[in-house]
């Protein structure tokens, strides 16, 4: 994955300029009207100009960033192939990103890992498969925890190590698999119930 030319990713990146935020919007209504790219950027600037200023932040062709950029439940996040992809591309590390996988049953696990620069082995937390059912993702309805439980592990583990080692890849967003899990189990949380004056013996004042 190449980066931008060095004067394009400046002015994206900052926008400190009325030249560089016109010459963004020229590039946006360029990409806008194309029918390789997903229908949340079709016709929209406000959509395209953003989609670009995070292709040349982290690197990346704006077209791989519009194709992997999804909305899910109002939250901006990344699918996980392109999470590993903008890794292995990234230029901070040797070779490219690989997953341990060891154990069986509920201790089944996998650590994504790769060397530094320097040869030094990083390493992401384990995940495991006590984890995925401890913390609820394995449990909900249609997860894919429980069909493709090997895939699970490698894309989990890959947002982990992601965080730890260069968070300015996901710049803060989740994977698509992450929010999709956390959204199911906060639908779960029990609302207060609203109590009404009947319950606690009271009478609606009268008019």
């Amino acid at each position: 994955m190449e980066n931008l030319p060095e004067k394009l990713d400046t002015q994206l990146t900052t926008f400190s300029s009325s030249e560089s935020f016109e010459l963004a919007q020229r590039m946006a209504k360029m990409i806008m009207v194309s029918d390789l790219i997903p229908d949340k950027f079709k016709g929209n600037v406000s959509n395209c100009v953003i989609a670009l200023n995070m292709a040349s932040r982290i690197g990346a062709d704006p077209l791989m960033v519009m194709q992997n950029l999804y909305i899910v439940h109002g939250k901006p996040s990344w699918s996980s192939t392109f999470l590993i992809a903008a890794i292995n591309g990234s230029g901070k590390f040797k070779g490219s990103l690989k997953f341990e996988l060891s154990g069986s049953g509920d201790g089944r696990q996998c650590v994504a890992w790769i060397n530094d620069l320097e040869g030094n082995k990083l390493e992401s937390p384990p995940i495991t498969m006590a984890m995925a059912k401890a913390e609820g993702w394995e449990s909900k309805a249609g997860s894919k925890w429980k069909t493709m439980p090997e895939l699970m592990l490698r894309y989990r583990a890959a947002a982990f190590f992601s965080r730890l080692y260069c968070p300015e890849i996901t710049m803060g967003m989740q994977t698509v698999e992450e929010i999709q899990d956390v959204e199911i189990l906060e639908s779960r949380i029990p609302q207060p119930e609203v109590v009404k004056p009947e319950k606690q013996g009271l009478k609606p004042s009268e008019e």
